[in-house]
């Protein structure tokens, strides 16, 4: 295989260039194509993917040429380069676990980047005839490619809602504060370093982590993998708990002033509840919780928005099961109540004092005093509370039946009947 390769002093000009940010979009989509691809049966990936090696310099692949081939990084890293590779107007740096060229290849449109090796790197290929073939025999694939492009859509639309919120407070404290340029700048400043903190620092990170598992996924022989099967699994939930986090920490500032549209649609609950529990599923095992769900077979579906309602379940899960000593039980009920449906969520734990119940739905407050573990609730309640008032719900704490334990309520509008 005949390779391109940069000149010295291209590729000096290369390692010089100043990569832009990580686009959490782009990430997104790339930690996406690998959750697919790490679900095809491993006798076929082996078939369709053909691992290809290149030294620094390389030329990988040309902007401009038609999008016959997508990659997965295995080793190494690589530059997206926009521009002439002489002088290179962006450059961003792709690292292992994560996917280039599935654009192109899904457009059917010539590249619009460069792809050249920085290190000695190790990809698998996947041309377009292989692809074609993951879409035939799992047609499956496809929708879930759909899926994909519509998070990355999201994301992307996300990131402009969070600059733009950013730019209107700049603004307006611009108006106000114009005699003090030093606390504007400071302000300024304080904002973008919090937007890059959550956008970058935190997410970015956290999905190269998670496109880095299912690589190993991949690419581990499978007696390997067995073998390490739990500490895999204990990896991917933190993976999704802290995911889940940093998409709450991004929506109470939203929700806080009515800037999150949502998506209502009717939903099943006990789906809902099946799909948070995953996030648990280990620790409530390890611990011996009894996990205990009730529903009767006449509830109605409800009417909301599925990501951020199953947040919501998890959210309170999170703290229930944080709270529950070993051994212990926690117990989910639903009923339908006139035209919504009451859902209730009781642990065992050291319990909230009537006190306390009003303050632990306001920031990082915390309940318990004495020989009880403090419950701490950080950003997790009050995001709850947004979310279900978002859903023209409610949402309190009440006793339990023998004092014993706290007992979460929230009500969410049931769906209208066809």
């Amino acid at each position: 295989m005949i390779v391109d390769k940069l000149s010295k002093e291209e590729f000096e000009n290369l390692l010089a260039a100043q990569p832009e940010p990580v686009d959490p979009a782009a990430t997104a989509a790339g930690t996406a194509f690998m959750e697919l691809l790490s679900t095809v049966d491993r006798t076929l990936l082996q078939e369709v993917m053909a691992e290809q090696h290149y030294e620094p310099g390389d030329i990988i692949l040309r902007e401009g040429g038609m999008g016959d081939a997508m990659f997965l990084i295995w080793s190494g890293r690589v530059a997206v380069v926009k521009g002439g590779l002489h002088s290179p107007t962006i450059v961003m740096y792709r690292q292992p676990g994560e996917v280039v060229g599935e654009m192109a290849l899904l457009e059917h449109k010539p590249r619009s980047a460069s792809i050249v090796a920085l290190d000695s790197v190790r990809l698998l290929r996947i041309n377009q005839d292989g692809f074609n073939e993951l879409l035939k025999t799992h047609p499956e694939f496809g929708t879930n490619i759909l899926a994909s492009l519509s998070a990355r859509l999201r994301a992307a639309q996300e990131m402009a809602s969070v600059n733009s919120k950013i730019g209107r407070e700049l603004t307006a404290e611009l108006t106000t504060l114009q005699s003090e340029n030093k606390h504007l700048l400071e302000l300024q400043q304080l904002r973008q370093e919090m937007s890059d903190l959550i956008i970058h620092d935190l997410r970015s990170p956290l999905g190269n982590i998670h496109t880095a598992l299912n690589m190993l996924e991949l690419v581990l022989p499978e007696e390997v993998l067995a073998e390490n099967r739990e500490l895999l699994t204990i990896a991917d939930v933190s993976y999704q708990r802290m995911q889940n986090l940093i998409d709450s920490l991004l929506d109470v500032t939203r929700l806080e002033e009515d800037d999150v549209p949502l998506s209502l649609m009717p939903l099943s609950l006990p789906l809902l509840v099946e799909q948070a529990e995953t996030l648990f599923a280990f620790t409530i095992e390890r611990r011996g919780i009894d996990f205990v769900k009730v529903f009767p077979d006449e509830l109605p579906d409800v009417l909301g928005d599925e990501e951020r309602l199953r947040r919501v379940l998890a959210n309170l899960l999170d703290n229930a099961v944080k709270f529950t000593p070993k051994n212990g039980r926690i117990s989910l009920t639903a009923v339908a109540d006139d035209q919504e449906v009451r859902v209730t969520l009781t642990d065992n734990g050291p319990g909230i004092a009537a006190a306390d119940r009003e303050r632990i739905f306001q920031r990082f407050a915390q309940a318990g005093s004495g020989d009880v573990r403090q419950r701490g609730f950080g950003l997790g309640l009050v995001y709850c509370q947004l979310a279900v008032q978002a859903h023209n719900g409610r949402i309190w704490v009440e006793d339990t039946e023998d004092g014993v334990g706290s007992r979460f309520v929230f009500t969410i509008p049931a769906a209208p009947e066809d």
